[in-house]
């Protein structure tokens, strides 16, 4: 695996996103029903926000996943919680397998997401509010070290509050002999 990035294009990546978010595996997204024209204006919203940046993952040049970071002061979520500096918010979509299975690949996928947040100096730790029902990726945050704060209540959602310091992800990264990724061009 060969992990980059690049920034998204919210109409040239549009087909291929909805193609993503309207699968049921990706019901947590909350995108079930969209359709590509609705997905070109999220993204052009988030595009032109200022403060949310939606990344392509790339796996050896193909399209594997999606990566949203955001300044959580100016999310939904600075209501619910003391924003501290140095707090970066990510959401992660992995795409549908395009082949079989590959074993740990959404791990590696989490570990190239998280290591090119922490890459910024300035990201003290990562802030993610999954669904509280989505237990698969709790189990997940909780193996690259992510430290649930609780749950709280989001426009559309309840959600787990989880925090990951850069000390808790490079200690569960050589817990679990992850191996370093490439990173791709800052934004």
């Amino acid at each position: 695996m060969s992990f980059t990035f690049r920034c998204l294009d919210p109409v040239a990546d549009a087909p291929l996103l909805h193609s993503w978010v309207t699968r049921e595996y990706a019901g947590f997204w909350g995108m079930l029903g969209c359709t590509v024209d609705d997905v070109v204006a999220e993204y052009s919203r988030i595009r032109s926000s200022g403060h949310h940046h939606a990344l392509l993952g790339l796996d050896d040049g193909v399209p594997a996943f999606l990566l949203e970071e955001y300044r959580p002061a100016l999310s939904p979520l600075a209501p619910v919680y003391s924003v501290q500096p140095g707090d970066l918010g990510m959401h992660l979509l992995v795409a549908p397998p395009a082949g079989p299975v590959r074993t740990g690949f959404t791990a590696a996928v989490m570990e190239a997401a998280l290591e090119r947040l922490f890459a910024a100096t300035e990201v003290e730790r990562v802030v993610v509010e999954p669904d509280a029902r989505n237990t698969k990726i709790h189990i997940l945050n909780a193996r690259l070290g992510f430290e649930p704060a609780g749950f709280v209540e989001l426009p559309g959602k309840r959600a787990l509050l989880s925090f990951c310091t850069r000390e808790a992800f490079h200690s569960a990264r050589t817990g679990l002999h992850l191996s370093p990724t490439r990173q791709g061009a800052p934004l």
